[in-house]
């Protein structure tokens, strides 16, 4: 679970964020390092406010002048969401089942994750009667009006389905 954004990550990504939309708007390398450099310029201008309340303020008017001038079809890349190969090499991901039958002797070469998915088991095994009961109480009679699960809602739950996100195959084959 992640919590709140720190003042820092929250103007590093906008950083981020603008760069590769810089990258969007200019196509020639020259003259994007001499806009990156400027940009970089403004960042670096207000990198050492000891007021929160004035770093707020350039942060929130930073935020406001990028969804003013970024661009309205940004370079995505291929790999990420959206892009053109996202999720690409689902069909080579091993389900994670089949670590169930495992020779000993190849677990054995990986024992701190064998170890850690059989505590992942039996805490599935725990939970699953609570996750089912509470997508039960929470889908509405006339079914799901969106893919999203819900969250864990009393103290010490797991949300519902955590298994497929603790246990996913690896993203690329190799």
């Amino acid at each position: 679970m992640a919590g709140l954004l720190s003042h820092q990550q929250k103007v590093l990504r906008l950083f981020k964020r603008s760069m590769r939309h810089l990258e969007s708007w200019t196509v020639m390398r020259d003259k994007f390092r001499y806009e990156a450099c400027l940009l970089r310029a403004r960042f670096d201008e207000h990198k050492n406010e000891k007021d929160m309340v004035k770093a707020t303020l350039l942060l929130k008017a930073g935020e406001e002048e990028f969804f003013r001038l970024m661009h309205p079809l940004p370079y995505i890349f291929p790999d990420s969401p959206g892009g053109t190969s996202y999720e690409r090499y689902d069909c080579y991901k091993v389900p994670e089942w089949c670590l169930d039958h495992w020779h000993p002797s190849e677990k054995a070469m990986y024992p701190d994750y064998f170890a850690k998915r059989e505590q992942w088991k039996k805490l599935r095994e725990e939970s699953w009667d609570r996750e089912v009961q509470q997508i039960m109480e929470e889908t509405p009679p006339e079914g799901p009006k969106t893919e999203a699960l819900p969250p864990a809602r009393r103290e010490g739950d797991l949300p519902p389905l955590w298994w497929d996100y603790v246990t996913r195959p690896r993203e690329r084959p190799t």
